[in-house]
């Protein structure tokens, strides 16, 4: 089986919709998301909406906590503060009610999906180091783990420590990994290009997929619906 795992679209539609057609393209019938379906972005009704229709479940991101009134956004930075109420006050109750069903964490496959970390989910921690990989490796047994929440694709294998490869041959049997399987919506890694993971449970690879999207478009609809300019323009450098 070959799993697509996506992440913090962010209420980008035009890079959600692209990645979706790749997906759909290269007969991958099954897709989990991370969660942040929302914030930033000036979409979210129908990324929810693709969501809740094309994957097979969808986690609890830290955004979409925020959007449902769940997470005292004082704690959150100005602009994703903004953006927070911006996308409060414009969510359907459909896609709140949907949103509000959503898990911490998955198991599906002999793996763990989260969104932040596997330690303490609901505290939306980051795994940003080899040190906050070792501290999660001793919260999980399953030999595989997929996270997102930083925007930044990275491997980190138990007994070789972190790593970024395209496309790589997982050893399950003698070691495990945590993956950041980067951001669709809002990469942070210095490239603009939607950013996901192809999982073949079969061959037990991972492949990373990086796609050009209308990403003008999507830049566009931030400054038209009055969203900070630098949620635009940050897409544009993947920052």
């Amino acid at each position: 089986m070959k799993i697509a795992v996506i992440s913090d679209i962010h209420g980008n539609l035009e890079a959600l919709k692209t990645t979706l057609t790749y997906i759909q393209e290269e007969n991958i019938s099954t897709i989990i998301c991370l969660g942040d379906v929302v914030g930033y972005g000036p979409h979210p009704n129908s990324c929810t909406e693709l969501i809740r229709e094309k994957c097979r479940f969808c986690l609890m991101g830290n955004h979409d906590h925020a959007a449902l009134g769940l997470t005292n956004v004082a704690y959150f930075n100005a602009l994703a503060r903004e953006a927070v109420i911006w996308t409060q006050e414009r969510l359907e109750e459909s896609n709140k009610t949907f949103l509000r069903s959503l898990p911490y964490t998955m198991e599906f496959e002999n793996a763990l999906f989260v969104h932040s970390s596997p330690f303490e989910p609901e505290e939306w921690h980051y795994v940003l180091s080899e040190y906050d990989a070792r501290e999660n490796f001793e919260a999980v047994t399953a030999p595989l783990t997929f996270i997102g929440h930083s925007h930044v694709p990275k491997i980190f294998s138990e007994s070789r420590g972190e790593r970024y490869v395209q496309k790589l041959t997982l050893d399950l049997e003698n070691d495990r990994y945590i993956i950041n399987v980067g951001s669709v919506g809002q990469p942070r890694d210095g490239n603009p290009k939607a950013c996901f993971v192809v999982y073949d449970t079969e061959e037990t690879t991972l492949e990373y997929v990086r796609l050009d999207y209308p990403i003008y478009l999507t830049y566009q609809d931030i400054v038209k619906n009055d969203l900070p300019p630098y949620l635009a323009s940050r897409l544009l450098s993947g920052q």
